[in-house]
C-alpha cells in the first residue's frame, strides 16, 4: 500500500495546492495518513513570506525526517522556491520542487516509470511561471468549505514582499474554469467555497481582454449553483462600491472582507509601496460598515517595518481602534533578502517591536469580541461543519459573516446549509447558535 502524510505551511494557495496534491493521490490508489512515521512518502509544502516562516518550514522537514528517516521526504513551497540550495542541504531530502513543478509530484509519484529522483531541482531562486497552474477536476480536500485557487502571483512588489519573486507574476484561472470548478464542488455537496490567490482582486487582468474581479463575481453571482462563496482577501484599492453593492445585494457572496491594511501611517504606506493612504483606507471600511452594519472586516497589519517611530504606530493604532472592524492579523516585520527594505535602515528594535505587536493584538481580541457581542441576537446564513468541536462535541457552524458558532445538533446537520441565531456567549467566550427551521 503506497502511504503518504503531506503537511502545509502559510497561506490559503498553499493549502489549496496541496489538497489538490493529496486529492490526486489519492484518486489513484494511494492513502493519506496523518502519523508521519506510517507514511512512505512525505511532502512539505513550505511558506517563505517571513524569516520565521521559512524557519518554521526547515523545522517541520527535520521534524519529520527524526520521526521517520526512512520515509522519502518533498519538499515544495515558496521556502523551496527561493532557497532551494538552503533546503536541498538538510540530510535525507529526497527532491526539493520549485512552483513550476509542484504540480508534477502527483503524476511522478503515481507514475511506474519514474522516481521522485526525477523531479527538477528549481533552476532559479524566483519564480518564472506566466501561465496559471490548477488542478483537474476541482480540489476537494478534507474541509467542509472548499478552496477554489483563481488566481496566482503577484505584480505589486510591495519593499517588504518576497512573495512576488517566489510566486511569479499575476496569472488567472479562465472564466468558464472557474465556473466548472464551482458546478464541480456543487456537486460533490460542497456549500462554500473559498475564493483565495496571491492577489485575488487583480484577477483577470492578464487575459489578452482584460477582465476584472467584479466581472467574475457577477458571472458567479448569476451563473453558479454553489450556495456561496468567500472572498479570502482583497486590496483596499480593489474593493470598489459595485462589489460593496455586489456583496450586500446577494447572498451568494459572503458578507466578510479581509482586507491588508500594513500601516496606518501614511509615510510608511509609501515607503511600503502600498498604492493608497490611510484616508482612502477609513473611508472604505466606513463605506462597508454603512453598506453592510453586520459584515466582518478582517485587517492586516504589519508592524515595526524600517522607520516606523512611535508616532507611526500610534497613528495605526488610533486609526484601527475607530474604525468598525472586526478581527486583526498582526505581523511583525521581517527582512526578506532580496528585496528593497532589506536594505532600509532605521529597523525598529526587537524589544519594542515585541511590544507594538502585542499591543495590537490586544486591540484586535478587543475588536473581535465587540464585534461577537455585537452580533448576538442576530440571524445569518451558516454552514454546519464536518468536524465537531472537540472540547464539548458540539456541532460548529460558520456564518455568512465569519463567526464560528457552537450548536447542539446530530450528525444529519453536518455540512448543510441553515439559517441561525446567535444565541449568547458561554463564560469561556464562546459563542453559542440555535438553527432555524
Amino acid at each position: 500500500m503506497n502511504l503518504f502524510y503531506i503537511t502545509t505551511l502559510g497561506c490559503k494557495v498553499n493549502q489549496y495546492e496541496s489538497n489538490g496534491i493529496a486529492t490526486t493521490l489519492i484518486n489513484n490508489g494511494w492513502t493519506r495518513v496523518e502519523a508521519v512515521e506510517k507514511a512512505s512518502v512525505c511532502i512539505v509544502n513550505t511558506c517563505a513570506v517571513t524569516a520565521r516562516a521559512a524557519v518554521q518550514s526547515r523545522q517541520a522537514i527535520r521534524s519529520i525526517i527524526r520521526t521517520n528517516p526512512g520515509a522519502k521526504v518533498i519538499v515544495t513551497g515558496c521556502h523551496a522556491q527561493t532557497e532551494p540550495d538552503l533546503v536541498g542541504k538538510i540530510e535525507h531530502v529526497h527532491s526539493v520542487v520549485g512552483h513550476g513543478d509542484k504540480f508534477k509530484i502527483a503524476e511522478t509519484l503515481i507514475s511506474p516509470d519514474q522516481g521522485i529522483d526525477s523531479l527538477p531541482f528549481p533552476e532559479k531562486s524566483y519564480c518564472t511561471l506566466t501561465q496559471f497552474q490548477g488542478f483537474e477536476p476541482a480540489v476537494t480536500g478534507n474541509m467542509t468549505r472548499a478552496y477554489l485557487k483563481i488566481q496566482d502571483g503577484c505584480n505589486a512588489f510591495c519593499s517588504y514582499c518576497i512573495v512576488p519573486y517566489a510566486r511569479g507574476r499575476s496569472r488567472s484561472m479562465p472564466m468558464d474554469e472557474v465556473l466548472a470548478h464551482l458546478a464541480y464542488l456543487h456537486e460533490k455537496g460542497y456549500k462554500e467555497v473559498i475564493l483565495t490567490g496571491i492577489h485575488t482582486g487583480a484577477w483577470g487582468a492578464d487575459f489578452p481582454e482584460k477582465r476584472s474581479f467584479l466581472d467574475l463575481l457577477k458571472t458567479i453571482v448569476e451563473k453558479s449553483p454553489i450556495h456561496r462563496v468567500r472572498i479570502s482577501s482583497i486590496e483596499p484599492i480593489e474593493i470598489s462600491d459595485e462589489i460593496i453593492g455586489l456583496a450586500a445585494d446577494h447572498a451568494i457572496i459572503c458578507d466578510h472582507f479581509h482586507i491588508p491594511l500594513q500601516s496606518g501611517d501614511d509615510g510608511i504606506l509609501k515607503r511600503m509601496g502600498r498604492p493608497y493612504d490611510t484616508g482612502y483606507f477609513r473611508e472604505l471600511v466606513l463605506k462597508i460598515h454603512e453598506t453592510m452594519p453586520r459584515a466582518a472586516m478582517g485587517i492586516d497589519v504589519l508592524q515595526g517595518f524600517p522607520g516606523e517611530s512611535d508616532q507611526a504606530f500610534e497613528r495605526t493604532h488610533a486609526l484601527l481602534a475607530g474604525l468598525p472592524i472586526s478581527y486583526l492579523h498582526v505581523f511583525p516585520f521581517s527582512p526578506r533578502k532580496g528585496t528593497p527594505a532589506f536594505d532600509y535602515p532605521d529597523r525598529v528594535a526587537p524589544g519594542i517591536l515585541k511590544q507594538r505587536c502585542a499591543a495590537m493584538r490586544a486591540l484586535g481580541r478587543e475588536k473581535r469580541r465587540a464585534f461577537e457581542l455585537g452580533n448576538i441576537g442576530q440571524r445569518f446564513g451558516a454552514i454546519i461543519q464536518e468536524q465537531r468541536d472537540r472540547e464539548t462535541g458540539m456541532l460548529k457552524a460558520v456564518t455568512s459573516n465569519y463567526l464560528t458558532l457552537l450548536v447542539k445538533g446530530g450528525d444529519d446537520l453536518k455540512r448543510s446549509a441553515v439559517d441561525i441565531l446567535v444565541d449568547s456567549i458561554d463564560a469561556r467566550g464562546r459563542l453559542h447558535g440555535i438553527p432555524l427551521t
